[in-house]
C-alpha cells in the first residue's frame, strides 16, 4: 500500500462512500492519571479533529462517533460522570451516529460493521484517542473487514507508555510506533493537510 491513497489513486478526492469516524474524544482523556507517565503528544489533536468536522459538515459527508462506556467502576470512560462526554470540539450534532463501545475495538458486540454497511460506507477516515489503544483496535479491524481505511496521524494523540522490560517511551514514539504497525497493513496514514485537501480537490 502506497503513502496515500487518497491523494494519488483517488485523484486528490476523498474516496466516495468515506465517512470520518471519531474515536472516544471525551473528557475522561484529560484526567490527570493519564498523563501519570508522561505528557500526551499531539497538544493540539482536538483542534484538528473541530477541523476535520467542520470540513466534512459543510461538505455533507458522513460523521460517526465513538463513545467508549467503560464497564470498569474505576474508569474516567464510566458513564453516569462527566468524564463520560464528548469533548465541545468533538461534540456530535443531531442526526450524526453516535455508536457505544465497552471495549477498545469499535466494531465489538457493537453492530458498527452492519450499520455502516447499510449507510453504503466502505471507507473511513480516522480520527481520536488513544492511538494505540482504541484507535489502533479499531483501525486493525476495520482493515480486516475490508473497509479503506485512512488514518489521520495529527489528529490522533497517546501518552507515555512503558514496554515489556520496563523502559519509558515517550508519546511521540509510543503514537510513532503504533502508525508503523497500522501502516500499510491495515490502513494508510495520512495527515489532516492531506484529508483536507481530499475534500477540496476539484
Amino acid at each position: 500500500m502506497f503513502r496515500s491513497a487518497i491523494l494519488q489513486s483517488m485523484h486528490g478526492r476523498i474516496p466516495p462512500g468515506s465517512a470520518l469516524l471519531v474515536v472516544d474524544v471525551q473528557r475522561a482523556i484529560d484526567d490527570p492519571a493519564w498523563a501519570a507517565s508522561g505528557p500526551r503528544n499531539h497538544p493540539a489533536a482536538e483542534r484538528t479533529i473541530a477541523q476535520l468536522l467542520t470540513a466534512w459538515r459543510e461538505n455533507n459527508l458522513p460523521v460517526w462517533h465513538v463513545r467508549h462506556d467503560s464497564t470498569f467502576p474505576g474508569s474516567t470512560y464510566r458513564p453516569g460522570q462527566p468524564g463520560n462526554d464528548f469533548k465541545p470540539e468533538a461534540k456530535p450534532l443531531p442526526g450524526e451516529p453516535v455508536v457505544a463501545k465497552t471495549t477498545p475495538c469499535a466494531f465489538a458486540g457493537t453492530g458498527l460493521e452492519l450499520r455502516l454497511r447499510a449507510a453504503g460506507i466502505t471507507a473511513l477516515i480516522v480520527a481520536g484517542v488513544i492511538t494505540n489503544n482504541s484507535v489502533e483496535a479499531t483501525v486493525r479491524m476495520a482493515g480486516c473487514l475490508g473497509f479503506d481505511v485512512y488514518l489521520v496521524e495529527d489528529a490522533c494523540f497517546t501518552f507515555a507508555r512503558k514496554d515489556w522490560n520496563g523502559r519509558m517511551w515517550t508519546a511521540a514514539e509510543v503514537h510513532a510506533l503504533s502508525l508503523a504497525n497500522l501502516d500499510g497493513e491495515y490502513c494508510t496514514v495520512v495527515s489532516s493537510a492531506e484529508a483536507l485537501a481530499g475534500i477540496q480537490a476539484p
